[in-house]
């Protein structure tokens, strides 16, 4: 992958004097330097120097560095700061509680808390469903992680893993407004982690299991459905499947196959990987091989490059490079590469697309992206107005269903096969979807 991206954007204060026409001298480096350019502003200008502020895109953080080495080499130009946008808006981190009622008052206060709050504290104590109705119970999801496989980079723990689960906490506001809040676990003990959350769970309305590895979180997600009278939702799982389910179906219509027909092969079979497959069985796949680092899962005897040929249908969820312009090459006509590992997929999809009709990935950059933000919050927000307890396949069918008809068939198209995750329909149909299970 050779394209820049905003999570590699850099801010770069810049001085040279007027006359070397600092502006032009700054936009040919970066332009050189293979970056793409975002903003410039002139900040200062002065008879003996001006200062330049210019954002720009990089493709990685090695990149970032050649970048604003490539204008220091220039005899003209100083750097004076470089600035990484991405660490810039982590900054104190990304989410806080703000208060819904108004405290200016003393009147205010005393029914916000004492003596006032005794009163709600006594009628839960009475009832204790009116939790729910009296507390943030019913609009709240703990984000629970122990940091064992955030995104693509392992086993990094708990504090390393609190940035992503701030970032899942601000979509879930910001698609669904569920407040979300994270739970970072210092343990990997499957026992730990189940009887935490279970005494955690009076506050939330929903548990939402995040970045476990395989095979831990399969235990660790059928305890707490039995223990637990909460949705609990491992959306590494069934939101990464739902999303998968959803695009297939538009991508079938568009090379006019059948799920039923198709021949399916299948880069990954951990948590991911293994409810993606469930998930297309209970849709209808009937012919679904997977491989992991192993080899085949099951009594295939080649390798992923002999399945490839004649496949209709790839799908990884696994690491970079798994499979080769060859092995593209030699699959069915109008065949469909989904190359999901992030950031890095198993396929250059300006590759893939030389021979697939429909290519997929996890990236933002690139067309259809198979992203969960467009399952996870409309699946709560569901979850959570009907009250449900418990998550079925056929729910998650029914949602798979919802994101999949946000695309009209005038609008389906190779690069349009997923409705974007801004499409204010997703969350209020998934939800709707949802609610009709309760």
């Amino acid at each position: 992958m050779s394209s820049t991206s905003p999570g590699y954007g850099i801010t770069i204060r810049v001085e040279g004097p007027p006359s070397a026409q600092p502006v032009a001298e700054v936009t040919n480096a970066i332009i050189a330097a293979g970056a793409s350019i975002t903003a410039l502003d002139v900040v200062e200008s002065h008879l003996d120097h001006v200062v330049i502020d210019v954002t720009c895109d990089a493709i990685d953080a090695d990149h970032a560095e050649r970048i604003s080495e490539a204008i220091s080499q220039r005899p003209d130009l100083t750097v004076r700061k470089v600035s990484d946008r991405t660490f810039l808006l982590h900054l104190g981190g990304k989410i806080e509680v703000v208060s819904k009622v108004p405290l200016k008052t003393r009147d205010d206060l005393s029914r916000a808390y004492t003596p006032g709050v005794a009163r709600i504290s006594q009628a839960i104590a009475k009832d204790p469903s009116d939790a729910r109705r009296l507390t943030i119970k019913r609009n709240t999801v703990a984000v629970v992680t122990d940091g064992s496989a955030v995104l693509g980079l392992g086993n990094i723990g708990p504090a390393a893993a609190l940035p992503v689960m701030e970032g899942k906490a601000a979509l879930f506001k910001r698609f669904a407004d569920v407040d979300a809040w994270p739970v970072c676990l210092d343990t990997q003990d499957v026992d730990e982690i189940v009887r935490t959350v279970q005494i955690i769970a009076p506050v939330y309305g929903g548990i939402n299991l995040e970045d476990i590895s395989a095979p831990r979180c399969f235990e660790i997600e059928a305890r707490l459905r039995d223990l637990l009278d909460i949705p609990v939702f491992h959306d590494d799982q069934h939101g990464t499947a739902i999303v998968v389910l959803a695009a297939l179906k538009n991508a079938l219509k568009f090379v006019k196959k059948d799920l039923a027909t198709a021949t399916i092969i299948m880069s990954g079979a951990g948590a991911a990987g293994t409810a993606v497959a469930n998930l297309l069985r209970t849709a209808g796949a009937t012919s679904i091989l997977a491989f992991d680092k192993e080899g085949a899962v099951g009594d295939f005897a080649g390798t992923i490059h002999d399945a490839m040929a004649g496949a209709d249908i790839f799908i990884g969820v696994s690491a970079p490079n798994v499979i080769t312009e060859a092995d593209v090459k030699s699959m069915a006509a109008g065949s469909i590469v989904f190359a999901l590992a992030n950031p890095d997929p198993e396929i250059d999809p300006v590759i893939a697309r030389k021979y697939a009709a429909v290519v997929a990935t996890g990236r933002s950059d690139q067309p259809n992206q198979i992203n969960n933000v467009l399952a996870f919050p409309g699946i709560f927000r569901g979850l959570l107005d009907g009250r449900i307890t418990k998550i079925t396949d056929e729910m998650l069918v029914a949602a798979s269903d919802a994101i999949s008809e946000c695309v009209s068939a005038d609008q389906l198209n190779a690069n349009f096969i997923i409705p974007s995750v801004f499409d204010p329909r997703v969350v209020t149909n998934v939800a709707a979807a949802v609610r009709k299970f309760g």
